[in-house]
């Protein structure tokens, strides 16, 4: 069994603790929170140790998951690896590029290993969705969420976006041509809602918008593709396929066909709504960084995924910073 630690007992960091309690592989050690307020709460609601420092709940575990705000990310993941502990880590990876840099260099040196937070990754619809996609050309992306104080230490690309971004990343297999963008401060000092056109090299457009100033919540992602169409609902858990495939003899009476002309043959559209098990994603990427640590496979979601997703975000970041009108003055 795993002896695990959190760092940081936020809303984010109980949540995280509440679930590694459930998960069979971990042994729940306790955690740090420099904050008192969070640290009491989390200590008399999860019943476990709160340590003192960082270092002597390092010392204590085998595996550390860091749970704090992204500005700490990179000097609470660089002592941890120092000290030869594997280390969970929340998305984004860390606030600067050359941070990341510096913690792939170190966990390479120290050979631990590193899983990153990208949590849709685990989503049972996006699961559920895969086998679907193939080869997508053309992928829109909306995740819109209401105002919430707590997530503005951090630009909207880095907040919200950067979920999208990791996910197109781990489907279309193709360098990055081209990214264009535009977004605008409304309510913080950094961009609160932007839109970014990411071209690959294998002719795939990815339009993704995000925004964290919207009267209603929603995070859904439309992949088309030749011959099929899926959509995904991150938010509902459900999953809605379109397939399109050539009628072979005579077309079944209750399909809808579809005539292309030219003399090609006939089309037959298949509509299918493939079940998304239930199951909590945070939960799920949890267990699934113990069974690589166990079985010492890759974690699903590296360090390098991390770093990659984080490369296009800050290029989006440098894009709208070039445009200092989109920001509030």
């Amino acid at each position: 069994m795993l002896k695990i630690g959190v760092l940081g007992a936020g809303h984010l960091g109980k949540i995280h603790i509440r679930l590694l309690k459930e998960i069979n592989d971990y042994q729940l050690v306790g955690f740090f929170d420099p904050s008192l307020k969070h640290a009491l709460h989390a200590e008399e609601e999860f019943n476990i140790k709160r340590f003192e420092s960082i270092e002597s709940l390092i010392e204590e575990v085998d595996v550390v998951d860091i749970v704090t705000p992204t500005l700490s990310h990179f000097d609470c993941a660089e002592k941890c690896i120092k000290m030869s502990r594997h280390v969970f880590i929340e998305k984004p990876l860390t606030n600067t590029i050359e941070e990341a840099k510096k913690l792939i260099e170190l966990s390479e040196e120290a050979n631990v290993k590193v899983q990153v937070g990208h949590v849709e990754r685990f989503n049972p619809a996006f699961i559920s969705a895969s086998p679907y996609i193939s080869h997508p050309m053309f992928i829109e992306t909306h995740r819109l969420a209401q105002f919430n104080p707590r997530g503005t230490d951090v630009p909207v690309i880095l907040d919200l976006m950067i979920h999208d971004i990791d996910i197109v990343l781990s489907l279309v297999k193709s360098n990055i041509k081209n990214i264009s963008a535009s977004g605008v401060a409304v309510i913080s000092d950094t961009p609160d809602i932007a839109n970014a056109r990411i071209e690959f090299d294998n002719g795939c457009v990815a339009n993704l918008t995000s925004s964290r100033i919207s009267l209603k919540n929603m995070r859904k992602s439309r992949f088309s593709q030749r011959d099929a169409y899926v959509a995904v609902d991150f938010l509902d858990k459900t999953v809605e396929v379109v397939r399109i495939k050539n009628v072979d003899g005579d077309p079944d009476p209750l399909s809808i066909t579809v005539d292309p002309g030219n003399g090609k043959p006939l089309k037959e559209i298949y509509f299918d709504k493939p079940e998304a098990i239930p199951t909590n994603a945070i939960q799920e990427e949890l267990r699934s960084f113990a069974n690589s640590i166990n079985e010492d496979t890759t974690p699903a979601v590296t360090i390098h995924d991390g770093y990659e997703a984080m490369q296009v975000a800050h290029q989006i970041l440098d894009i709208l910073k070039k445009t200092p009108s989109l920001y509030q003055d």
